[in-house]
Order: structure tokens, then sequence, then C-alpha cells
């Protein structure tokens, strides 16, 4: 549950950017500036970015409703005011102050309001209006993520354009199919290949969407690369093991323009070359599923010809 005093704390227009004079329209743009930066999906290595996310469509949300907005300003006004008093009492007068302020709170406490009535602080105005939103929720702020999703899924979609604005890869296809030898009784070993051993000589090349390793057939995965240039140096260039190499060969047309397998004697890329290039975390599960489910049919096709 979102605590209201850590909110009655924090300073909202400062976390998201914001002037206290904003209007609806500027706080609206620099929560999608703050967002952005700071979502989970662009940061999945660090830990707080959920947490920095959900506060700021918290406080989004808060001042973008005119009462919320209204009573959080009366509270952050109230204690800029009281800090500049406080700066200018001494000790003595320091400690009237807070003598009184303890016998109204006590007397809101056990009056019934009719014999000794206080108005409410800013801070219990504030309280109020942040339970009204929790329980009403927020269409806005769904209006506002649901928009920020999208543009996600725009730049994702940017960043799969090739260079020069070739039309976006799409990986899926474009598949490649990689097979080594596994002798008898090793199958255990795999021929020495393993997801992991995979990942090393492939990702040198550039990032990868999908890996696979075949659940039913010893010597054969599955990939998809990111870019098509990744792909089609993959393609030309691996061998992978010295002791026991592997075949890299399209499932399907090759993409127009790409190099046949093999028509390149060696390798010329190294992991130096790419050291600084990051494997991606791989898709969701049901994506490898659905990859799974395609390679056994395909295998089971090839054992029927």
């Amino acid at each position: 549950m979102v605590d209201v005093k850590k909110f009655s704390e924090i300073d909202l227009y400062g976390l998201l950017g914001a002037e206290i004079s904003a209007t609806e329209a500027e706080i609206r743009k620099a929560y999608r500036k703050k967002a952005l930066q700071c979502h989970p999906d662009k940061n999945p290595d660090n830990p707080k970015a959920a947490e920095l996310f959900q506060e700021l469509s918290k406080a989004l949300e808060i001042l973008l409703d005119a009462s919320a907005r209204s009573a959080y300003d009366k509270l952050l006004n109230a204690k800029k005011a009281a800090q500049l008093r406080t700066q200018q009492l001494d000790s003595k007068r320091q400690k009237l102050k807070n003598d009184l302020e303890e016998r109204e709170r006590r007397a809101r406490e056990a009056g019934s309001g009719k014999a000794y009535k206080v108005n409410k602080t800013p801070e219990e105005l504030f309280q109020e209006e942040f339970e009204r939103l929790r329980k009403e929720g927020s269409k806005l702020i769904e209006e506002e993520q649901e928009l920020m999703r999208q543009q996600l899924r725009e730049e994702r979609d940017e960043m799969q354009k090739g260079s020069g604005g070739k039309p976006s890869w799409d990986s899926s296809q474009h598949r490649i199919k990689i097979k080594w030898k596994v002798e008898k009784g090793d199958e255990a070993n795999n021929g020495g290949y393993s997801q992991e051993v995979l990942q090393k000589f492939l990702s040198k090349y550039g990032d990868i969407n999908v890996l696979v390793m075949s659940p039913k057939k010893s010597g054969s995965a599955l990939v998809e690369f990111r870019t098509q240039e990744a792909a089609e140096m993959a393609v030309s260039y691996e061998q992978g093991r010295l002791d026991n190499p592997c075949k890299l060969e399209w499932i399907g047309e090759a993409p127009k323009g790409a190099k046949k397998a093999g028509s390149t004697s060696g390798s010329t890329i190294t992991d130096r070359d790419y050291e600084s290039l990051v494997l991606r975390q791989l898709r969701q599960a049901e994506e490898r599923k659905r990859l799974i489910e395609q390679m056994m049919r395909d295998e089971a096709a090839e054992e029927g010809e």
C-alpha cells in the first residue's frame, strides 16, 4: 500500500522537474520526460527504477487532480511557513509553540468537535484527498501509462530499423538453424555445446533476441538476431568449436543480398571486435515456447522425409 506520509514529505514538483506554477500540460510533459528515463524496461539492472516510476505516477495523479493538488499546495505552503517561523523563533518560544500544537492535537483526538472545534490541518486535508484518489483510481494515469507503453514500443521499432532508413528487420521471419555433430553416447555433453557456449560464440556479432536449444534433438538450436547485419555475419563467419564445428543456415529464404553460409573460409570476427556489445535479455517465455514448438514440428517434418 502506498504510504500517504511518504508523499506528504516529498516535493512532488521537484520530483517531476516542474514548477509550482506549472500548467496541467507542463506537468504531463515533465512526467513523460522523467518517466521514460526511469522506466523499468529501460533500466532492468536498476532495482530502484520501478519504485521511482511508481512515485512519478503517484505524483502525476495528485497534481492532475484539482482538489488533491490544492490540498497538496496548502500543505507545501504550510511547511514552508512553519520552516520560516522555526528559523525565527528562539528555543523558549519554540517550546511554547510545540506545547500549543500538542494541546490542539489532543483536543482534536479527545473532543467531539462541539465543545472544542479546530479546523483540519493541511496534513489532514491532504490525507483525505490522498485516500479519495486511492479509492477512486485515476483514468488519467492509465491513459498516460498507455501512451508511454506505446512510445516505448515505437522506440523499440525504431531500434530495429536498419541504418540509412531501411525497413524494419523482423527477426522472426529470418531465423537461423544451428547444427553440429553429437556422437552416440555423448548426448549428455551435446557435442560440447550448451546455450551458454552458443551465446558466447554468437553474441559477438550483435544482440540476440532469442536462442533456443532443441529439447528433442541433440546437436540443434535456433537463433534470432536483433539486426540483419548481425545475422548475416553469424551465418557467414561463425564455425563454433574447433574440435566440433557447427553450421549456421537460414530457415527458409535468406534475406535479400545475404551471403550464403560457408562463403568464407574462416572467421575474421573476434570477441575483442565486439566486446562492447551486451547480450540482451531473452524474450518472454511464450515466445521461447512457440519457437520450441516450431522447432519440434520442423524436426518431425525432416524425419518424415
